[in-house]
């Protein structure tokens, strides 16, 4: 056993420091960026910002959406060979660039993306998206899945540290997924007292994967536009979120009504909830680590996606980045033990 005893720090432990900008206007900033991958040839443009592979939040009618706005999905793992087939039916070549599809580590799994991506081969993104990407099994899967598929830009995650970012990479990840515990409906931080405060794992994350010429995503932690402003300050790539993006008409979840208030249904992927809906339940061996919770209903996802790029435009006129790119380096964090007046805060 041993004990560090360096600062680490979540989003609210921190503000960003404003700083001199020649910036007029929000309408001068271009939130969109160009990366070019580690092991995959190709490269992408885009807004980085990502709804999670949640089946609460990443589903195809939100990748409809996001990708009108040059926003990604990672779609979820439980849609059928014949869903996706229906549904690619109707897109154009541009829309695979704003989607990934989903896996587990499972030979099931293997199996089934290779059937989706055979009857589909202009997919370009896979996500191998587990709990814990800390196993040898994990890293095992994705030599495999980049041995399989050496043109696909593979995302694969989670985890928090830069040692295990750096063999993820090394293993055949383009883009990392960084976040153990920080998600609004997750609950491993209070079942196995296991986490990392997100922005000190973005931090540590970004400089590792940096360092290879590899990518990485915040994901989970971010509850307001500002939260997200402060992801990419740390140096994430990308951000990925999914309490943000539930609750809306492209949302999946149950619409409920309760009292003539119109809620929808959010739930973690690690929940009882998920486990009985996909797999038949809680295993005996293990215990859930998610929460199941209900969403007051939003409306359509497009006004809350513009409020989010508002927002973070704002941000890049307060310290003078015209580009989001330039976030990271103008960023200039303070700590602080108040992030805003809650006199008028229900």
């Amino acid at each position: 056993m041993r004990i560090e005893t360096d600062l680490k720090l979540g989003f609210k432990d921190v503000m960003i420091r404003p700083k001199r900008s020649t910036l007029k206007s929000r309408s001068e900033v271009s939130l969109e960026r160009n990366f070019k991958f580690l092991h995959s040839t190709s490269d992408w443009t885009g807004i980085p910002i990502m709804a999670a592979n949640m089946d609460t939040v990443g589903t195809f009618e939100m990748a409809q959406v996001l990708a009108k706005e040059k926003l990604f999905t990672a779609i979820h793992k439980h849609y059928t060979l014949e869903e996706w087939n229906n549904f690619l039916k109707n897109v154009t070549p541009d829309f695979y660039n704003y989607i990934a599809i989903s896996t587990g580590t499972g030979k099931e799994d293997f199996d089934k993306i290779g059937k989706v991506i055979t009857s589909n081969p202009l997919l370009r993104f896979i996500c191998i998206d587990v709990a814990n990407g800390y196993s040898e099994h994990f890293v095992q899967f994705l030599k495999q899945t980049r041995k399989q598929y050496p043109d696909k830009v593979i995302i694969a995650g989670n985890v928090v540290t830069g040692e295990m970012v750096e063999e993820l990479l090394l293993a055949g990840a383009d883009i990392v997924k960084v976040g153990i515990g920080p998600g609004s409906v997750c609950t491993t931080r209070v079942k196995t007292g296991v986490g990392y405060p997100q922005l000190s794992a973005i931090i540590e994350c970004a400089d590792a994967a940096h360092g290879l010429g590899g990518h990485i995503i915040s994901d989970g932690g971010c509850s307001t536009p500002g939260d997200i402003a402060k992801a990419f300050g740390a140096g994430s790539d990308f951000v990925m979120l999914g309490g943000m993006l539930a609750g809306h008409t492209e949302s999946g979840g149950n619409l409920i009504e309760i009292n003539g208030e119109k809620f929808k249904q959010f739930y973690g992927m690690s929940s009882a909830t998920a486990m009985e809906k996909h797999v038949g339940g809680v295993a005996e061996y293990r215990a859930s680590e998610g929460k199941t919770v209900k969403v007051p209903f939003k409306g359509n996802v497009i006004a809350t996606v513009l409020d989010i790029l508002g927002g973070l435009r704002s941000t890049c006129t307060y310290v003078g980045a015209s580009k989001l790119k330039e976030l990271t380096k103008r960023t200039t964090f303070i700590r602080v033990s108040e992030q805003e007046n809650q006199v008028f805060t229900n």
